[in-house]
């Protein structure tokens, strides 16, 4: 698709046009935002897209990086979240995104309790009944089973042997994104082709009926907007204080993958006391493993800085895996730590207080109208497309325009296209996996590794410059690539990113 391309030139123009009216203004640039300007521009509608820092800078690459199909909310009797949760990581394994996502096995060790297999082996047939009742989703997994000890000790070598003939476990399998940040950047890109403007750097400081006051670059423009969507997740209250959201922080620790045998499945441990609420630790093809998730509510006003694990939270973490490991992990094996914040929605049933379970608020989302403004929060990344969907169908509603049809299930994303294609593409596997069939020009861009040890190279900071939006060093290593995940392996890498950036915004 021509004019993805958001690069210095594309910003030029772009800031050249702000100030002129548009039908759609989103603020947000994380999955949901740029969900919304995809969907409202592949409509043809006109639509500007503002994000106060960039691309995904914040929940939205803080997620597990799975595109998965609900088990947890059929344990808690949320058949229709369970369906539309399956549906969409059909539509984006086998037509958005499939480069970006993957089929992933999820293994239940007998050694965490022969109950807990049993309930995980249920669970993962009650997913198979809700992935084959929807449209793409026969087939595109395989079936939950039970595995032999020989087969857990392959996938999850850290695991401690069984005894007493529990040694094997029960496997299902789910999604799993190459990146949840490259998601963003491949939807506001594929947006930008249909004609949306992208503007990172841009924060919204008002909304007065129809006029919005953008703040960019050191100076105030006006923009008038048929309708503004706020998706500014946890930070949406500043723009709608009609919303009663109830932040809860997740947690994740991140390991070197040799810790643990290099695992090829994700560990799946319950949390002690629930049946419901399991630790996954997640192998990625960067040589590292993500543990996680946490739950926890967090007060008070919602800060701008990134979240921090709490010591409370890496022991929960380290303490749930470590019941199935010969070799228990310590805090000296944990090289890196994120968390996020999610935008529960807060029922109006629920009275003055938040209360302190999370974990038990429904995962669905709200749209809320205010005057011109279009609130969509809350939801979970697998279900951005149809949360966008939604979304624009309102804004057509308040534009007073003719209902038109989503196209979005059958867009491929920029990179995207069939498996066969995929593995034609003459680029690493690595980089076919993060840029689709644009590979092939991010590996000409330059092979040299930023770190040594590491995959990431110098041909892909390159490309984030000059195709992804990329303005500061921060964009390069904590966003289009994860380095940043590895504080140690960013200190290695920021020279050279500087260098890099300081030649391509002189070309």
């Amino acid at each position: 698709m021509t004019g993805t391309l958001l690069d210095p030139a594309r910003r030029a123009r772009d800031l050249d046009r702000l100030g002129r009216a548009v039908d759609v203004l989103v603020v947000g640039g994380g999955v949901t935002g740029a969900g919304v300007a995809l969907d409202a521009a592949s409509r043809g509608l006109s639509v500007l897209l503002c994000e106060r820092a960039d691309l995904a800078a914040g929940t939205s690459r803080w997620s597990s990086k799975l595109v998965h199909g609900g088990l947890r909310y059929l344990a808690h009797g949320e058949v229709g979240l369970a369906r539309e949760s399956a549906r969409e990581r059909a539509v984006l394994m086998g037509t958005t995104a499939p480069h970006l996502v993957r089929p992933l096995p999820f293994c239940v060790p007998s050694v965490a309790g022969a109950d807990v297999a049993a309930v995980a082996g249920l669970g993962g047939v009650l997913g198979d009944a809700v992935r084959g009742s929807v449209r793409g989703g026969r087939g595109s997994l395989p079936r939950a089973r039970r595995v032999g000890a020989d087969e857990v000790a392959a996938w999850l070598p850290a695991v401690r042997p069984g005894h007493g003939g529990r040694g094997g476990g029960v496997a299902f399998w789910d999604g799993q994104l190459t990146d949840d940040a490259r998601l963003v950047v491949a939807l506001a890109r594929t947006a930008a082709g249909y004609g949306a403007a992208v503007l990172t750097g841009a924060r919204v400081v008002g909304v007065d009926g129809r006029t919005a006051v953008v703040e960019v670059e050191g100076r105030r423009v006006e923009v008038e907007a048929g309708v503004v969507v706020n998706a500014a997740g946890v930070w949406s209250a500043g723009l709608d204080d009609g919303i009663r959201l109830v932040p809860s922080r997740g947690s994740h620790l991140v390991v070197r993958s040799e810790r643990l045998g290099s695992p090829t499945a994700a560990l799946t441990v319950p949390l002690p006391g629930s049946r419901s609420r399991y630790v996954f630790a997640l192998p990625q093809d960067t040589g590292l493993v993500f543990l996680g998730i946490t739950d926890e509510p967090v007060g008070g006003p919602v800060p701008d800085d990134d979240p921090q694990p709490s010591a409370a939270e890496v022991q929960q973490l380290l303490g749930t895996v470590n019941q199935v490991l010969a070799d228990p992990l310590t805090a000296a094996d944990v090289v890196g730590a994120y968390a996020g914040l999610r935008p529960l929605v807060l029922p109006a049933s629920a009275g003055t207080g938040p209360g302190d379970a999370t974990a038990d608020l429904s995962r669905r989302h709200l749209l809320h109208r205010a005057g011109s403004v279009l609130t969509v929060v809350g939801g979970k990344l697998t279900t951005y497309r149809a949360m966008a969907e939604e979304t624009v169908d309102a804004a057509l509603a308040v534009l007073g325009r003719p209902a038109r049809r989503s196209v979005t299930a059958r867009l491929p994303l920029v990179g995207a296209a069939p498996r066969r294609v995929l593995d034609a593409v003459d680029a690493p596997a690595r980089l076919v996996a993060r840029h689709g069939t644009e590979a092939a020009q991010v590996h000409a861009l330059g092979a040299e590794p930023l770190v040594e040890g590491r995959p990431e190279t110098v041909g892909e900071l390159r490309f984030a410059v000059r195709a992804e939006g990329a303005r500061t060093v921060a964009d390069l290593l904590d966003r289009r690539t994860r380095v940043g995940l590895v504080p140690a392996d960013r200190e290695a890498a920021a020279a050279r990113a500087h260098e890099v950036l300081a030649e391509e915004l002189s070309r």
